[in-house]
């Protein structure tokens, strides 16, 4: 990738438009792919350019789309674009702010980008900088060619190959239709051309717009040079006008994603059924299986195995651990750890090495020490577990009264039989045990066990007395004839 010696000294980030067409109460540009709003990967692209000043001129759903960007990158320049429509007022909005606010990007390279060309890429932005600056151009376009040019706006060259402007389509002859070569409407402009001519620039054309790309005639006109860099890589000058278009965005990215993430080092059996975030970190050497899907701020330690049919959103997993048919948020996994299969962790899990979360488990706000075990059909809420603890089958941690939620403590090497009730508040202490049917109440000593027993009562001969055409009774009659005892129906 090429460097920059100097620092842009503006990049302006277009994201005023409506988006009637993605037909969302959400603004187009706040869609995600990749874990990540269209904005998003706008602002991250433009912000690897490190330039003086960075800014979003905004305008529908004004308020959404300034809190969101403003959480993202509290550094962005906001500008609001006024009722003068156009690609060129939004860009000369964005320098009026900036000149409003005492930094006026009255020298150096401005460059001009959108909120919903999500793929993107700083690298790319370098490229067409690096051009720019090195020709010095007054002018230098993002282009690229396609078989079906569409509605995009054309790009005119003259017979030496240099850009004598571009036509939007709607405004094109049938022969300037037929070229292929587009306009992305991504630029680097020297700011004072880009100051002078957007003052030129009028609204007289079909669309009653303010082009942008009549800045280009203009800077030929007082003798600029206007150039462009030509990319093969489509994809990263698209943007997404609907959900069809937002969704071949996002598969192209998942590919890459999964792509870079196996060229690191990490086995993805099927690509096809995997899905990463962009956000995610993967360390060498760790596997993940067919179905996954891996969210947020999740991380894979080295050698861990994740999946299949696994979801994980905000999870860490430690190293060499293994997470099966698991659904996961806000838990963290600790090394050579096991979940799963069919496990629910929820928010505030948190399993010590070598611990276990078994079958049918669900958890929440529960920390659970280094090689416990709490193996299948279960539910552990707002609680504590010690270190080589086993939690028996059908364990159940009772944390909520119908009004508030209360927690159990339950210590090192306890032993808990099958199907334990914890009822909260309740501390269990060190290496005691439970019965089989306890429901605990009161809190255990260490090394105590806790049993909840009623005697057992038989009624003999009771399924012949109120069951007597049933299957049962009549096993149960000739159980009885085969060891010759009769049954009791008078009892």
């Amino acid at each position: 990738m090429p460097t920059l010696e100097t620092r842009p000294a503006a990049v302006i980030v277009l994201a005023a438009g409506a988006g009637t067409r993605m037909k969302s109460r959400t603004p187009k540009i706040l869609h995600r792919l990749g874990g990540v709003s269209m904005i998003g990967h706008a602002l991250t692209a433009a912000a690897g350019l490190r330039p003086e000043h960075l800014v979003a001129v905004v305008r529908h759903q004004r308020e959404t789309v300034a809190e969101h960007i403003s959480s993202f990158d509290p550094s962005v320049v906001l500008a609001d674009q006024d009722e003068v429509p156009g690609t060129g007022r939004a860009v000369e909005c964005g320098l009026e702010q900036l000149a409003a606010d005492d930094v006026a990007a009255e020298s150096g390279t401005v460059v001009v980008t959108y909120g919903d060309v999500p793929l993107l890429s700083t690298e790319m932005l370098t490229e067409l900088v690096a051009a720019h600056e090195a020709e010095d151009n007054a002018v230098t376009v993002l282009t690229t060619v396609l078989d079906d040019a569409g509605a995009y706006g054309r790009v005119l060259r003259a017979e030496d190959g240099s850009v004598t402007g571009i036509v939007e389509y709607k405004d094109a002859t049938e022969e300037q239709r037929a070229v292929r070569e587009i306009n992305s409407g991504i630029y680097a402009f020297d700011a004072a051309v880009l100051a002078r001519a957007l003052a030129q620039v009028s609204t007289d054309n079909v669309q009653g717009e303010k082009y942008l790309t009549d800045v280009l005639s203009l800077a030929r006109a007082e003798g600029g040079r206007v150039a462009a860099v030509v990319t093969e890589d489509r994809w990263q000058v698209e943007g997404a006008n609907d959900r069809v278009q937002l969704q071949a965005l996002g598969a192209e990215l998942n590919r890459r994603t999964v792509e870079a993430h196996m060229r690191g080092g990490t086995t993805v059996v099927d690509p096809a059924t995997t899905w990463i975030d962009a956000t995610v970190t993967l360390d060498e050497d760790t596997t993940v299986l067919p179905g996954t899907q891996l969210h947020g701020t999740t991380h894979i330690g080295r050698d861990a195995v994740v999946g299949p049919d696994t979801t994980l959103t905000d999870v860490t997993v430690g190293e060499g651990a293994a997470v099966t048919r698991t659904h996961g948020e806000g838990a963290e996994i600790g090394d050579g750890a096991r979940v799963g299969p069919f496990t629910y962790l929820r928010r505030g899990t948190r399993l010590g090495e070598t611990g276990t979360i078994g079958a049918f488990y669900e958890t929440k706000n529960v920390e659970i020490g280094r090689g416990a075990k709490l193996s299948h059909l279960g539910y552990a809420g707002d609680a504590v577990i010690g270190e080589h603890t086993n939690i028996g089958c059908g364990n159940i941690t009772a944390n909520y009264d119908g009004e508030a939620k209360h927690r159990t403590v339950i210590g090192s090497h306890v032993r808990t039989s099958s199907n334990t009730v914890f009822v909260a508040p309740v501390d269990v202490g060190d290496g005691a045990y439970t019965g089989a049917g306890a429901v605990v109440r009161k809190d255990v000593p260490a090394g105590a066990l806790a049993l909840s027993v009623a005697p057992q009562r038989n009624a003999d001969g009771w399924v012949e007395r109120r069951r007597p055409d049933s299957g049962s009774a009549e096993a149960a009659r000739r159980a009885a004839a085969s060891s010759d005892e009769p049954t009791d129906a008078a009892e």
